[in-house]
């Protein structure tokens, strides 16, 4: 599931809780828009871990400084 559906469910799931007063026998609305939010949060949390693992490492610049070595003559 990529990080839209994560996100989908997340939405849907508080429409489900907050947004509606239907009645529904032997479901609980309000305990499916919950799950479902739950389950969106814990998505995105392992989305974001994966992505983050997934990144190449970012190569910084150093700069070389050589010594310039006098020898006397």
């Amino acid at each position: 599931m990529g990080l839209g559906g994560c996100i989908l469910l997340v939405t849907v799931g508080a429409i489900l809780t907050f947004a509606t007063d239907w009645k529904v026998q032997s479901v609980n609305l309000d305990v499916v828009g919950l799950i479902m939010m739950f389950v969106g949060f814990i998505g995105i949390c392992v989305y974001t871990s994966v992505l983050r693992r997934r990144r190449p490492p970012v190569a910084t610049q150093s700069t070389l400084i050589e010594e310039e070595r006098h020898h006397g003559i």
